[in-house]
């Protein structure tokens, strides 16, 4: 029987940590050669970590990032490892390292470079015109990355019909927003049918800045089932035993491929032969592999969290922080992002603060004492109102003759921030803002106040959503008190004030901005869905009015197919009215 195995590292780099994530690589070429693992796939990008951005313009930054990757080599005796870094021949290219037996046989550079979204490869990497294959004994293996292979008749159905693969190994750096892992296993699963191809699908996982790999790195055989699966949002070793006399067998009874490599036979492509391995290399013995628990996919409102836990918690970790605070108003959003932090952190990490002030209700006082006595989180009360008082001083004469307005109510959120941003300067906390994406849309939110911090949580999460999430939570222990989930939501900065004074009930206004803000909907388009149009016409302007504040905002994770930030980038000096 023609057997591989092969093994999958779903592993958490941190960008610009050469070292750090070479030492990922070593560690799990280790496990791996203890499973006498054959080939070991490593995710895109693994050595510079991904995106890395404008270090790519450093000279010196490459250079080092190509010696990591070289260093690699002599780990590699007995077993073929593939490596996401980059290439430099004259221009830059995003490449997968195929290491064999301490030697660099090859690379396959990526061909089709995103440049939408999150994503700006144009900008760095040049694009590979021609596919490769490697022959490894009696076994051809198709390399490729990420977006190679989300294409019908790209570089993969190359390697198949062209160069005889088997065996499709993609290397991928491939972004969470919600049922993506689902998406893509979808596809994945169709290039594999229709190839009658085991694809070997290797993902990051953790959190960079604004976006989160969720990993669910998995191998699917021929007939397009998952064979083998990684965990979500965790690293993992994924390694699998493959039957590549299956293929033939049922490329055997199978004309549609051979009909294809006739049409078009000239088709340039590169054929890299591995050599034998070194006598004594290869593992006497193949131990049994053991067995991994089934996975299962999660419900939509679980994996947000988890999404939302893992990047929380690797910004601080990989930016050095050790604490975090954040105000507890007795809200819903607070609420949501202190348990974010406790499950990303620990409850020894995060830190509490209730700012009270003459229109903070008593049942939201209590609401946030109770949240944090249920999370055990250090929590402390400093109350804004001699502060508030002293701005109304000094500024009585400026303001005379002008009744109060929103600026007394920005001046409250604005001593709130302050108070955060002492403790943080004091301590070194980083201070978690708790604004979420609907509030963001449409600039419900206070510059210099409710948006000071280092990290907004719940930034690309819906007023909506925030609920079910809160809920979903909540049926883990139920920290949130059932009044703050069922109170109508209030910012407490007049007297009896709730959101939907300036602002449509949430499931509308929501409705409205995923419309306008994710799917790129005019506001005709959007009042023929059925939605008021007066209504309609005052969230677009709002959104568009908003967006100096959003540039001047925090970082927060991704979750959704559109997010503000990189995904979606308008200028702030716009005229233009869809």
């Amino acid at each position: 029987m023609r057997a591989l195995r092969i093994g999958l590292a779903q592993l958490n780099p941190i960008v610009g940590d050469l070292d750090g994530n070479a030492a990922l690589v070593r560690a799990a070429i280790e496990r791996a050669r203890a499973q006498a693992v054959d080939v070991l796939v490593c995710p895109e990008m693994v050595i510079p970590g991904y995106p890395p951005e404008d270090l790519l313009l450093k000279p010196a930054f490459i250079e080092r990032t190509l010696a990591a990757t070289r260093e690699l080599l002599p780990h590699t005796h007995g077993m073929t490892v593939v490596v996401g870094s980059i290439e430099r021949d004259g221009d830059l290219y995003n490449a997968a390292h195929v290491m064999h037996d301490g030697q660099l046989v090859g690379t396959a550079r990526k061909r089709h470079l995103p440049n939408y979204g999150v994503f700006d490869e144009n900008r760095y990497f040049a694009s590979e015109r021609q596919s490769a294959v490697f022959v490894r004994g009696d076994v051809v293996m198709g390399i490729n990355v990420c977006e190679d292979i989300w294409l019908p008749g790209g570089p993969a159905e190359e390697q198949v019909v062209h160069g005889g693969a088997e065996v499709i190994l993609n290397l991928s750096a491939s972004p969470y927003h919600v049922r993506k892992a689902t998406e893509r296993r979808r596809m994945l699963s169709t290039r594999a049918a229709d190839h009658l191809a085991i694809v070997a699908y290797a993902n990051l996982v953790g959190g960079q800045d604004e976006i989160v790999f969720d990993g669910s790195s998995f191998l699917i055989d021929q007939t397009g089932e998952v064979i083998a699966q990684g965990a979500a949002f965790a690293e993992d070793l994924v390694i699998a035993d493959l039957d590549l006399d299956e293929i033939f067998r049922a490329r055997l009874h199978d004309t549609r491929l051979r009909k294809e490599r006739s049409l078009d036979d000239e088709r340039p492509l590169t054929r890299i032969v591995l050599p034998p391995l070194a006598a004594g290399a290869a593992p006497a013995e193949r131990p049994a592999l053991p067995p991994r628990p089934p996975t299962h996919d999660l419900d939509p409102t679980a994996e947000n969290y988890q999404a939302l836990t893992l990047a929380l918690g690797d910004y601080v970790r990989k930016n050095g922080f050790q604490t975090v605070a954040l105000g507890l108003s007795g809200g819903i959003d607070s609420a949501l992002t202190a348990c974010i932090a406790v499950d990303a952190l620990g409850a020894e990490r995060v830190v509490g603060v209730s700012m009270p002030s003459r229109y903070t209700s008593e049942a939201s006082q209590r609401d946030a004492a109770r949240l944090a006595e249920a999370l055990g989180v250090r929590f402390m009360t400093l109350p804004i109102d001699t502060v508030a008082s002293a701005y109304g001083s000094v500024l009585a004469d400026t303001f005379s003759g002008r009744a109060p307005d929103l600026t007394e109510e920005n001046l409250q959120a604005r001593i709130r921030g302050n108070y955060l941003m002492a403790l943080s300067n004091k301590f070194g906390w980083l201070v978690l803002t708790t604004g979420n994406k609907s509030e963001t849309s449409v600039g419900y939110s206070t510059l210099y106040g409710d948006t000071a911090g280092g990290f907004a949580a719940l930034k690309d999460v819906y007023k909506t959503q925030v609920y079910a999430l809160a809920r979903w939570r909540n049926t883990c222990g139920a920290p949130i008190p059932e009044h703050t989930l069922t109170r109508a939501p209030s910012a407490e900065l007049r007297p009896d004030q709730t959101d939907q004074d300036s602002l449509p009930p949430y499931d509308v206004l929501d409705a409205i901005l995923e419309s306008y803000v994710e799917d790129d909907r005019s506001v005709a388009e959007i009042v023929r869905a059925g939605h008021d149009e007066t209504l309609v016409r005052r969230i677009a302007r709002m959104v568009d009015a908003a967006e100096f504040k959003r540039r001047q905002s925090p970082p927060g994770v991704k979750i959704t197919p559109r997010a503000f930030g990189k995904d979606r980038r308008v200028p702030i000096t716009n005229r233009w009215r869809g």
